[in-house]
């Protein structure tokens, strides 16, 4: 059944249920299904179910979006007029108060900013130009403890390692110990959005202490440009490593998967509760050239959840992350739980065995369009040891429920290491 799962989500066994129960299924299939089709481009689609019932044009999903946030966001303009036409609200406001004109002001969509101004649409929220007066919460109290004065970082000598949209993370030497800095853009300094996420980034790292998870070691939240400061790994990150070795023997793929799932299950851990949501090669990192240690790191899109109880599912913020390493549930914009961490792990043990990554003849968008609509990449290498390929199928099981805990990963990997025969065992030293 895990792979056969539509956007609109039946169920498999009917069971009679009192009427007003079947009105209320059928309206949340079809709210979920004009949020889909708004997402798809498809104008077609959206008309029709529009036409069956305009109401669905003020439909909401749990982000409190309409489609034509959706629409504004992917600069769909024909989506646009369509909702437009049956009398969209074009200053509709969602759970963060942005508008669809400021989602489409913030992804550049040109024609689309000028069709909502047209019909009266202004731009507000995190993303526009005007912002709720609500002060951004300051670090945690006991900041003097990381604080970091930035006369003592050192970037005489420093090297560009990586590059966002709000800044770039760089070399440098603090204490003349080697560290990394992201560094926000000076432009952005004053962007509300961007400091909230800044301080979100580090009020999660201080929390964070584990050998397989990059630490944190202090900030610069007191003056410009705003820093954030970890150490440094030699080893680069695992795309980097990967692009350079192709597929790896079955015990370094196995020892890395462990490193990564001893990180994961450790954020993982209750009542505080860390979902990555942007596991990715890039994001897991080598400690040194020997590449015998992995960490993972980059906690920008994270989310630190108090738990009520281990089955608890969040309303979060859909597409969020990475779209090739991306769970179904995810690029559909439905609930999820930290189980979408277990899915991107899948992604990456293939990509480690395989030496290629998942669906790779497949841009990013398309490849996560394919796997939400059921299809999986096709094991072809010869290191798929016993055990490995069946954990990695369950790992990425379109229900996520079907998804094993980072607790039985560990020790499902740690059966399948005993199990490799001797002659595996070499095989890292000569990697």
């Amino acid at each position: 059944m895990s792979g056969s799962e539509g956007s609109s989500g039946g169920d498999a066994a009917p069971r009679p249920q009192p009427e007003g129960k079947q009105k209320e299924k059928a309206r949340v299939s079809r709210t979920s299904a004009i949020l889909w089709h708004a997402h798809q481009n498809d104008a077609a689609a959206v008309r029709k179910l529009l036409e069956e019932d305009p109401s669905l044009v003020r439909a909401r999903d749990y982000d409190s979006r309409t489609p034509l946030h959706v629409a504004s966001l992917h600069g769909w303009i024909d989506v646009a007029k369509t909702l437009i036409e049956f009398n969209a609200d074009v200053n509709a406001q969602d759970r963060w108060k942005n508008t669809p004109l400021a989602d489409a002001e913030g992804a550049k969509k040109r024609a689309v900013i000028e069709l909502l101004k047209l019909h009266g649409g202004v731009t507000y929220g995190q993303n526009g130009s005007h912002f709720e007066p609500k002060a951004v919460p300051p670090p945690l109290p006991n900041k003097c403890d990381w604080e970091i004065d930035p006369s003592e970082l050192d970037f005489s000598n420093s090297n560009i390692i990586g590059k966002g949209s709000f800044g770039e993370i760089l070399r440098a030497s603090w204490r003349a110990t080697p560290v990394a800095v992201k560094r926000i853009l000076p432009s952005l300094s004053d962007d509300r959005l961007v400091i909230q996420d800044f301080r979100h980034e580090v009020n999660l790292l201080v929390k964070l202490r584990h050998p397989n998870i990059v630490q944190f070691l202090g900030a610069v939240t007191e003056r410009k440009p705003l820093m954030l400061i970890t150490e440094y790994l030699r080893g680069g990150d695992l795309h980097q490593y990967l692009k350079e070795k192709g597929s790896l023997p079955p015990l370094t793929a196995i020892n890395f998967a462990l490193d990564i799932a001893r990180g994961i299950a450790y954020l993982h851990n209750e009542p505080n509760v860390v979902i990555h949501r942007d596991l990715k090669p890039r994001n897991v990192l080598l400690v040194n050239t020997n590449a015998d240690h992995l960490k993972v790191g980059d906690f920008g899109l994270s989310k630190l959840i108090k738990v009520q109880n281990s089955h608890d599912v969040y309303k979060m913020t859909g597409e969020t992350g990475s779209y090739r390493y991306m769970a179904p549930e995810v690029f559909k914009h439905r609930k999820y739980d930290k189980k979408v961490d277990v899915f991107s792990f899948a992604m990456i043990l293939y990509e480690m065995v395989e030496g290629d990554p998942p669906m790779s003849n497949y841009e990013p968008y398309e490849a996560a369009k394919y796997v939400a609509d059921g299809h999986r990449p096709v094991f072809r290498s010869k290191g798929w040891v016993a055990g490995l390929k069946e954990l990695t199928e369950q790992c990425w099981a379109a229900d996520m429920n079907q998804r094993p805990a980072f607790l039985e990963i560990l020790k499902r990997l740690e059966k399948i290491k005993e199990a490799l025969p001797a002659d595996n065992h070499w095989s890292i030293f000569t990697s």
